[in-house]
């Protein structure tokens, strides 16, 4: 990181940060093209290893990445504020934002589809304890985003 000033190393900041946060995006690479996608997530944190886990359909640009290129990059950012000066050039901004890589995988078994759909919706609703129809469960892709890396930084 060129501004290590900015830099969080702080583990329980960075997972504060993650917990409050409900929009990661995912980097795939495509034969020469980037094709970024905004996702709801859910995460787990244990032994100091970060899984992530979004849903979507079992079709699609994303899901044929997955499978073809699950190396993927990450990142999230929120706590935005507009530093107002008084001529362009001194604008500035307060922020911040975890990068990542990781590698996906898609979830097949029934009892780890739902951690990690109820690790979502804990995310989401704060409530992690949800039921879910046989139908909904064979027809939903759940991806699984193990961190391999992962950076915070704020200003």
């Amino acid at each position: 990181m060129r501004r290590s000033d900015r830099e969080i190393t702080n583990k329980v900041a960075i997972e504060e940060f993650i917990a409050k946060e409900q929009i990661l995006r995912i980097a795939f690479y495509d034969d020469g093209d980037i094709y970024i996608v905004p996702v709801n997530y859910g995460y787990l944190y244990e032994n100091e290893q970060y899984t992530f886990y979004f849903h979507g359909a079992k079709a699609g640009r994303k899901y044929e990445l997955s499978k073809s290129m699950p190396v993927v990059g990450f990142e999230i950012d929120g706590k935005y504020k507009l530093l107002e000066a008084e001529t362009a050039c001194d604008f500035s901004a307060e922020f911040q934002s975890v990068t990542g890589i990781g590698t996906l995988s898609l979830i097949e078994e029934k009892e780890e589809k739902i951690i990690g759909l109820n690790t979502l919706m804990k995310q989401t609703t704060h409530n992690a304890e949800w039921s879910y129809h046989e139908e909904m469960l064979e027809t939903v892709a759940v991806f699984k985003l193990d961190v391999h890396k992962i950076s915070c930084k704020a200003k």
